[in-house]
């Protein structure tokens, strides 16, 4: 991810009219459109690259084909997914749907709200490397050697040659680069790796120290801003 990094979509309709208003729209909240007009096609791009958000023109069953070659990928971080459908009846597995005929009005609030749901999305599991070097206290207060690797909004990772074992709570203070003070972490040990790799989730972060933290994680976030003006969040 670049310092203003731009989403990028995945467009499966073979419609102009369909293309011409979600172009549009899409253009707006500053998103990169790659455009696909056959679901058999798109299986294919979707192996290629980055992708954070699909806008599928629903055909029923190949798109339905298409959604379910999605969910069963091997990628960690899936992506947002508008379904663009001649009724708004739910659709398994569709975060969005978007009824025809599409107006610039009801474009963008799908729109909207599925950028909303990236951007919490890319937040929640962005990383941003550290390297420093800490003293960790986990089990009967032995202290752990370790360097923080990289942190994000819900968790960090680390490196140490001590023993960790899943399930262990670690506490210690960390110096965020630029960070006016130390937080204090305690991290619950979700996984470990034989070279000494191992990744935490966040128990408790004291309101002033998680502060610190998201404005940090903020700073370091840097979405390229919509053209348009956002709601706030619920």
């Amino acid at each position: 991810m670049t310092p203003e990094m731009a989403f990028e979509c995945l467009l499966v309709s073979h419609d102009p009219t369909v293309f011409s208003t979600l172009d549009r729209i899409l253009r707006n909240f500053s998103i990169c459109t790659n455009v696909c007009p056959t679901t058999s096609r798109a299986a294919g791009l979707l192996e290629e690259g980055s992708t954070d958000l699909i806008v599928i023109d629903w055909e029923g069953e190949s798109s339905l084909k298409l959604l379910h070659e999605v969910w069963k990928s091997r990628v960690k971080q899936k992506p947002t997914i508008v379904a663009v459908s001649a009724d708004d009846r739910a659709i398994p597995g569709v975060h969005v749907v978007l009824r025809k005929p599409i107006t610039p009005e009801s474009g963008t609030r799908s729109v909207r709200a599925a950028y909303s749901r990236m951007l919490q999305d890319y937040r929640r599991h962005a990383r941003y490397a550290v390297m420093t070097p800490v003293q960790a206290t986990g089990e009967n207060n032995r202290t752990i050697p370790a360097t923080v690797t990289n942190i994000g909004d819900g968790g960090l990772g680390l490196t140490t040659k001590e023993k960790l074992t899943i399930g262990e709570v670690l506490s210690l203070h960390l110096q965020l680069p630029a960070a006016k003070k130390e937080i204090y972490i305690q991290a619950r040990v979700l996984w470990t790796r034989d070279y000494g790799a191992a990744g935490c989730e966040f128990l408790r972060i004291p309101p002033v120290d998680l502060q610190i933290m998201h404005d940090w994680l903020k700073d370091k976030c840097r979405v390229k801003k919509p053209l348009i003006e956002l709601e706030p969040p619920n």
